[in-house]
């Protein structure tokens, strides 16, 4: 149910856009109840003129290794859930990529069920 994409400045290491991947999808099983193979991911690098950020915003002091991290999935995960899955992710990310905890910014965008066809032109969740 949940379409990620990725967004985060050329010039790094060839396989990051898949390290990250994984970490978010492993990260969304593991907090915020994501089946299994429920991974569709979009992965994109951006030049200075495609990643448009504050570098001070909220007083978080953020670099050129900023990471944009969108997410639209089904609505209904708790308000706990969601935190959850915000510090797993800045946090496997730092341990695991080298990642800074202030350069990872999450946004989820809940839909409702019947806003999804995985294909063969079928709305497989709506009732």
């Amino acid at each position: 149910m949940p379409l990620v994409r990725i967004a985060y400045r050329k010039g790094r290491k060839k396989d990051l856009g898949n390290k990250i991947a994984a970490v978010i999808y492993r990260s969304m099983v593991n907090t915020i109840n994501v089946p299994e193979k429920d991974n569709f991911q979009l992965i994109t690098e951006h030049d200075s003129n495609g990643l448009i950020y504050d570098p001070e915003y909220l007083g978080i002091n953020r670099s050129e290794g900023i990471i944009i991290i969108q997410i639209t999935l089904n609505e209904g995960r708790t308000i706990e859930m969601k935190k959850a899955f915000y510090r797993e992710v800045a946090e496997r990310l730092n341990k695991e990529l080298g990642v800074r905890i202030e350069d990872v910014f999450i946004n989820l965008v809940e839909v409702k069920k019947e806003n999804w066809s995985f294909g063969n032109g079928i709305a497989q969740y709506a009732q």
